[in-house]
């Protein structure tokens, strides 16, 4: 049934209001006329039912629609009929609430409800009528929340600006490899000279917690103001080594010591071993690791093919040597010898043979301390190299010459031929510092005149190549210094790190 609403009342009520303004009396308060309306509503809508939602349909309160239409059509049924008060709040819901639901429109007071357009369940706490700004209703769980576009913007718009700082970080990280050292600069359109020797300190980088293994200055010449670094503490970290002299990175890969590591050709990649089993490539500005090769055994030293950086060796803890595809991450070739350990790695001109040194000293170890091997066979090419007692932690290339040097627990560095049969020139050693156990390890200047070796006593120490002649000894550490790495395009610029953790650059 339906109900016609006569507004005669509210006529007569405007009528009053206009007497009681022509008599010059206070009107009645305008909250007490509200409310009589109010109540006039809700009797009349207290005649409707409403017929309640099934459970198994979730209506979403940001889109359901209210059609009131102008039908004399109604469903009775006393058991379905809402609570007075319920009925009163959603009427008010969806007055004051007009821009979370869709107006209602009153024709002449009939309406009719929809079995599927029922009111959902709006608790009277979250939308009361006495509120009239936007307000979001509750939603059951399980239920997604419309959310407008409008506020989605704003929300994503927040997120990118708390983000902003890390970018900017990231930008700056990314200027690594873009940034030349104006001091490099200089000498990249000049001819190189000859190579000199340092005479004072130029700085000291700290900031390792243990002994630092190596240093090795970045090979591309507009870059080479990089200095890598690798520690017993775990870590491994790029230094602007020309100019300021900070840590422009710190790379945290492994779980154990970084025991050796080098630069890719390219410059934008590096190569570590560690004591946590695995040899990893990362990216230089990003820091992200790229490849980690498990290879069973501790890592003491890695090197790049000369003609074919994607492969790399791998020797340590081990009498196998691995040699890996950076491409597949597998293993592609294994060079057994049947020794306790392999010191170091030396690939020969064209990357045909490579040299490993290995700490056999048995009294047959005159055919294991060196040992050349074909790259492509695995086979030994031979082992007749070093015919002393001694054990030989680093060896180097000489950069124009057909031959390469070894250093040897015997106190002296000694120089053998790269080529076939690989013999050793017993007339030439380079003697005067001490290693006494450590691996302090030989370089090479650009040229190849000059030989700098570290020294067990902290001393560096540069020798002529050619007469085997001391040419000077520079009291760099107090601790054994283990590296003395030359740059490749500043003259007379060298990098020395030792035990104790510090890095030192000298010019």
């Amino acid at each position: 049934m339906s109900s016609l609403v006569d507004y005669e009342d509210s006529e007569s009520e405007d009528e009053s209001l206009d007497q009681y303004k022509e008599r010059g009396t206070a009107s009645p308060l305008k909250g007490s006329c509200r409310q009589t309306k109010e109540d006039k509503e809700a009797r009349e809508y207290n005649s409707l039912e409403v017929t309640p939602c099934p459970r198994s349909i979730r209506a979403d309160p940001d889109r359901t629609k209210m059609e009131y239409k102008n039908e004399n059509i109604l469903e009775r049924n006393s058991s379905s009929v809402q609570p007075h008060s319920y009925f009163d709040t959603g009427i008010k819901h969806y007055k004051d609430c007009s821009d979370t639901a869709a107006p209602l429109s009153f024709a002449g007071r009939q309406a009719k409800i929809s079995p599927m357009q029922t009111l959902p369940h709006m608790p009277q706490s979250v939308c009361d009528g006495s509120n009239t700004a936007k307000r979001h209703c509750s939603v059951s769980s399980g239920v997604r929340p419309y959310i407008p576009k409008r506020q989605r913007l704003v929300t994503s718009g927040d997120k990118a600006d708390s983000k902003y700082p890390v970018e900017q970080v990231h930008t700056r990280e990314n200027q690594i490899l873009s940034d030349v050292s104006a001091r490099v600069k200089m000498y990249l359109t000049q001819e190189s000279s000859a190579a000199g020797i340092p005479k004072g300190l130029l700085m000291n980088l700290g900031g390792h917690q243990g002994p630092v293994n190596t240093v090795e200055w970045c090979p591309v010449p507009r870059l080479s103001h990089l200095l890598l670094s690798a520690s017993m503490d775990k870590s491994f970290k790029v230094w602007d080594g020309a100019e300021s002299g900070r840590c422009l990175r710190v790379y945290t890969c492994h779980s154990g010591a970084v025991r050796d590591a080098c630069w890719t050709p390219c410059g934008r990649h590096l190569l570590t071993g560690s004591f946590d089993n695995t040899a990893v490539i990362t990216d230089v500005e990003t820091g992200q690791l790229l490849l980690k090769s498990d290879n069973q055994f501790k890592v003491m030293c890695v090197a790049l093919h000369p003609s074919n950086p994607e492969i790399f060796l791998c020797g340590g803890y081990s009498p196998t040597v691995k040699a890996w595809d950076s491409r597949s991450c597998k293993v592609v070739k294994e060079y057994k010898a049947g020794i306790q350990q392999t010191l170091d790695i030396l690939f020969l001109r064209g990357g045909a043979d490579f040299i490993t040194s290995s700490d056999c000293v048995s009294r047959d170890s005159a055919d294991r301390t060196l040992i050349a091997w074909d790259f492509q066979t695995t086979a030994k090419v031979s082992n007749q190299i070093y015919h002393e007692r001694y054990t030989c932690p680093s060896l180097a290339l000489h950069p124009l010459e057909e031959s390469f040097v070894a250093q040897t627990n015997g106190n002296y560095v000694a120089v053998f031929s790269s080529q076939r049969p690989y013999r050793m020139n017993k007339r030439r050693q380079y003697q005067g510092h001490k290693v006494e156990g450590y691996a302090a390890q030989c370089e090479f200047s650009q040229d190849g005149t000059i030989l700098a070796s570290g020294s067990s006593t902290g001393s560096a120490h540069f020798y002529d190549y050619h007469n085997a002649r001391t040419l000077r000894t520079l009291p760099a550490h107090r601790q054994p210094c283990l590296r003395v790495a030359q740059h490749p395009v500043l003259p007379a610029t060298v990098a020395t790190c030792d035990w104790a953790g510090e890095i030192k650059v000298w010019n």
